[in-house]
């Protein structure tokens, strides 16, 4: 993606005053946003780090991975200056973990790392996922994490590893029905009262407001699988650059766009 319609223009500019023009160009960005129209969650698809690395002409994909990982600590703190509550971050599919080993245990271990580092700079992190279908090393790093940062103030920062929509959709049914059981609830007294709200309270994200934007990187305008059931009234921001070049006036332009935007919910 390019600055833009309103960016500078004129030939290619590259050194200190393309850098010079894009922070004014963020600037510029920046203060013609309402202050008074901020997504509370905001959930991210972090799209294209292997395509990253390939149009660098990196033969180890993994380099976009670890660079796509590098990003999310910027990310972060720009979400807690706009006010932001809630970040859900989609690291890995439950259709990811079918890859072959030896490209499967290298994006682990940088998730792994990404996680200690997000817990150890005092984020709420919440795990998001069937950690049951993790390795256990994995499981383990992110229980850890979410346990040792419970409760810290600030942003919540939701960490998506294991993660299929689909599957967490089945989760929550499995959850619930299992908690109906333990109360001697029949199939059939259940489905006189089942409503919405019974199953969103066995989400991954119970007790957290749905996203109000979802952004993905790298082109693609699908959702595949991300937030099935907490998307259903979200806005959706589409951005062409692949995500580790993901910069800070592409976060903006996706708040502008959300705040241009007439939320109509259910048409």
């Amino acid at each position: 993606m390019g600055l833009g319609r309103d960016a500078p223009r004129g030939p290619l500019i590259r050194g200190p005053v393309r850098d010079v023009l894009y922070r004014l160009y963020e600037w510029r960005v920046g203060t013609s946003l309402p202050t008074d129209i901020t997504p509370r969650h905001v959930g991210v698809i972090l799209d294209g780090n292997r395509r990253w690395a390939r149009s660098m002409g990196l033969a180890d994909v993994n380099t976009g991975h670890q660079r796509g990982a590098d990003k999310i600590s910027e990310l972060l703190q720009w979400c807690t200056e706009a006010g932001v509550e809630v970040v859900t971050l989609w690291l890995l599919s439950t259709d990811n973990l079918t890859r072959p080993v030896n490209e499967l245990n290298p994006l682990l271990e940088i998730i792994e790392n990404t996680v200690q580092q997000l817990a150890a700079s005092g984020w709420d992190v919440r795990p998001v996922g069937a950690l049951d279908l993790l390795p256990d090393k994995t499981a383990r790093v992110l229980k850890d994490a979410g346990e040792a940062t419970s409760g810290a103030p600030g942003l919540i920062v939701n960490v998506a590893v294991g993660y299929g929509g689909r599957r967490e959709i089945a989760d929550a049914v499995r959850s619930l029905l299992f908690e109906q059981a333990s109360k001697g609830t029949s199939i059939e007294e259940l489905a006189e009262v089942l409503d919405v709200e019974h199953i969103a309270e066995h989400l991954y994200t119970r007790g957290q407001p749905d996203p109000d934007l979802v952004i993905r990187t790298s082109g693609e305008q699908r959702l595949s699988g991300f937030m099935l059931w907490q998307s259903a009234h979200s806005e959706f921001y589409f951005c062409e650059v692949h995500w580790p070049d993901f910069r800070k006036v592409d976060f903006l332009r996706a708040l502008r766009s959300y705040a241009a935007r007439h939320r109509r919910y259910g048409s």
